[in-house]
């Protein structure tokens, strides 16, 4: 199985984006059956846990970017969403989503730029 993910860009502060990660090669019964969890890498920091959503759809958020950001899935695309708004400045980074078992590799992610 292999993560794609697409949708970032540049963004003015207070813009929006929404990224999308599609596990190329999956099933729908592994796809349904896996939590997934997107991730963050700003520049010279470590790779962080923005979000997440389990198999039932429940979400959990990091507080940077609670009540900003929204994590959805679509099962039969095999897909995941990370709908980005009110973004800021430090929301730069690369983003990559994951299967939280860690049974999927990471795939390239997606730069998102925001300017001040």
């Amino acid at each position: 199985v292999q993560l794609v993910e697409t949708g970032g860009g540049l963004v003015q502060a207070g813009g929006s984006l929404r990224l999308s990660c599609r596990a190329s090669g999956s099933i729908l019964s592994d796809f349904s059956g896996s939590d997934m969890d997107w991730y963050r890498q700003a520049p010279g920091k470590q790779r962080e846990l923005i979000a997440f959503i389990g198999t039932r759809g429940n979400t959990n958020y990091a507080d940077s970017v609670k009540d900003r950001f929204t994590i959805s899935r679509v099962n039969a695309k095999r897909s995941v969403y990370l709908d980005m708004n009110n973004l800021k400045p430090e929301d730069t980074g690369v983003y990559y989503c994951y299967r939280h078992d860690g049974r999927w590799s990471w795939g390239q992610g997606t730069q998102v730029t925001v300017s001040s």
